[in-house]
């Protein structure tokens, strides 16, 4: 009877045993599916890059993100580099220089009585202040006496304000006078106002262009021309002296009018009460912007629905393909990827940025990174109040000369685009002592963007300034030709030989020769990948040539909107900053 009780003994142990484990095992189980849950899937590792901002973010400076030994981590500081980033340098060593040759005849001495060219301005603020410096040039190579250009009021910008609005109108014609004569108004014949005959130039006209198309329709019997939608309507390449005028309208003669100028000032003297530095961010984020861009900025299928919903509105659009556009630099940085760029560079969350901007797309969680990044965060809007810019206020062009004055005097100038402003800034702060202007190099940061959570923060920050150089103001930083002429104005930068040769000299006399080295720095600016520019077409030689705007592409010295296609005009005319 006792064999048979402990044999039942034992049954029942194992029986409970069995249980017991199955239990544990059941939690265990449980446990595992619900941390599953909880882990973000690969295909979401892999696209850390595009998850919606605010997400993203947090992710990254509170939390850090690890991936095997790696962790990506934001420091507050800039850290320790080896130069100075305030400043460009090797600018002492260089200058703008316009001043009118001996050889350069004044304006009376050319200027037939009969002939009058008149122009009508299109785009936005910047885009017409290409109009018009161009406008000048144009006139000179005619002959003809300038009407005070007309400002474009109908477009997409819709702004009423004219010439004496936004410019300084007598100090214009005043300044100008010996190169070209400038009028307000044509003046009557007969007695009675007349219409001067309207016609268009292409895009890249040439002197021999002007001289070809132009000039017969003035002889012949009209007398006074206008030219419609004068943006970009003059060569990139002319006569030397013809540059350098382009450069005495663009840098001297056209002034803001007073009240602007005032309140430009104001807004200058208030960012520098708060900080003896700071950047100016002119930022493009704009909902109509982002999805002409055709790219993917992290908001998902609701980003995708919204964006693309205004996409249709421009039926000969191509279909966008929002890995290719990223993989040729042609998506705008966006706020977040701003600020770690700023942070790489050596900017630390102490220093005070300017923002000037329009709508963005997303609002302020998309601003919320950026903000986090630099908390010292300003805009017009912040530092003055809403009387101050009433006068303002409903006038495009006129806010965007206000940001216009503060973005120039700012220390240091970044982009996240490479529209008008932004190249009309690049060009007067390398002719006014090459201030830093940063420009991003879109075309290599994408990847790094893309791989950030799979390094650590200083392995991103070495890349990020490896990959930026030549994209940072300095002198010689992009070849003589390259480029728009207003964002790369060669022939109106001089170097003082004579400065460089005595800071040569000195530095052979250092016994490390660390100085020597510095200072011939600049001799070899182009070492980064010249893929990176654009290879711009020469169009000057053949007047019969329209832009090929297609083939410019956004990173170096091209527009990111050049693709524009011209039987969109309200397109054409948004991207027109």
């Amino acid at each position: 009877m006792a064999l048979p009780r402990r044999r039942n003994l034992s049954y029942n142990r194992f029986r409970s045993l069995v249980k017991f484990i199955s239990a544990i095992s059941g939690v265990l189980l449980i446990l595992f599916a619900f941390l599953s849950f909880l882990a973000p899937s690969p295909n979401e590792s892999q696209h850390f890059h595009l998850r919606h901002h605010h997400n993203s973010f947090n992710a990254v400076v509170e939390d850090p993100v690890t991936s095997g030994d790696s962790v990506f981590r934001v420091p507050s500081s800039g850290g320790k580099l080896d130069r100075d980033i305030w400043s460009s340098r090797n600018a002492k060593f260089f200058y703008g220089c316009s001043n009118v040759s001996a050889k350069f005849a004044k304006a009376e001495a050319v200027s037939r009585p009969t002939r009058y060219l008149a122009i009508a301005t299109s785009g936005g603020l910047n885009q017409q202040r290409t109009g018009i410096t161009d406008a000048v040039v144009a006139a000179r190579i005619l002959n003809a006496t300038l009407v005070v250009p007309k400002l474009d009021q109908k477009s997409f910008w819709k702004d009423a304000s004219n010439f004496s609005e936004i410019f300084d109108v007598d100090w214009f014609i005043s300044s100008l006078s010996k190169d070209v004569k400038i009028i307000k108004q044509l003046p009557k014949r007969g007695g009675k106002s007349w219409t001067p005959y309207t016609m268009r130039v292409p895009r890249k006209c040439s002197e021999r262009c002007y001289q070809n198309r132009v000039l017969p329709v003035i002889l012949k019997r009209h007398h006074a021309v206008q030219l419609k939608k004068f943006d970009y309507r003059l060569a990139n390449k002319l006569d030397t002296d013809l540059q350098k005028l382009r450069c005495r309208v663009n840098y001297h003669a056209l002034k803001f009018a007073d009240p602007i100028l005032e309140m430009g000032k104001t807004l200058v003297h208030r960012m520098r009460m708060r900080s003896k530095r700071y950047i100016a961010l002119h930022l493009r984020f704009e909902p109509d912007m982002l999805a002409f861009s055709g790219c993917d900025y992290g908001g998902g299928e609701k980003e995708r629905n919204e964006l693309g919903a205004i996409r249709k509105r421009w039926k000969t659009l191509h279909k966008n393909n929002p890995d290719k556009q990223r993989r040729q630099g042609k998506c705008p940085l966006t706020p977040e990827e701003v600020g770690l760029m700023l942070r790489a560079l050596g900017y630390g969350s102490d220093v005070h940025i300017y923002v000037a901007s329009g709508e963005v797309y997303g609002g302020e969680e998309t601003l919320r990174p950026l903000k986090s990044l630099f908390p010292n965060f300003y805009s017009k809007d912040t530092i003055a109040t809403k009387e101050e810019l009433a006068p303002f206020s409903s006038f495009s062009s006129r806010m965007a000369a206000l940001d216009f004055i503060v973005c120039d005097e700012s220390d240091v100038f970044v982009t996240n685009n490479n529209g008008n402003m932004a190249r009309i800034l690049a060009g007067r702060r390398k002719y006014f002592g090459h201030k830093p202007t940063i420009r991003p190099n879109a075309k290599k940061l994408y990847r790094l963007f893309l791989s950030r959570s799979n390094m650590t923060w200083e392995a991103f920050a070495s890349r990020v300034r490896i990959f930026q150089r030549g994209f940072m103001g300095e002198p010689k930083e992009v070849r003589p030709g390259r480029g728009e002429f207003h964002e790369n104005p060669s022939a109106c930068i001089c170097e003082d030989s004579e400065a460089r040769e005595k800071a040569t000299a000195y530095s052979r006399g250092k016994k490390n020769g660390k100085l020597e080295k510095e200072v011939m720095v600049s001799d070899d600016q182009n070492d980064y990948d010249d893929n990176d520019e654009p290879r711009w077409p020469d169009l000057d030689d053949d007047e019969n040539q329209v832009w090929p705007q297609e083939k410019l592409h956004y990173n170096g010295t091209g527009s990111d909107y050049d693709a524009v296609i011209s039987d969109e005009p309200e397109l054409e005319e948004m991207l027109s900053d």
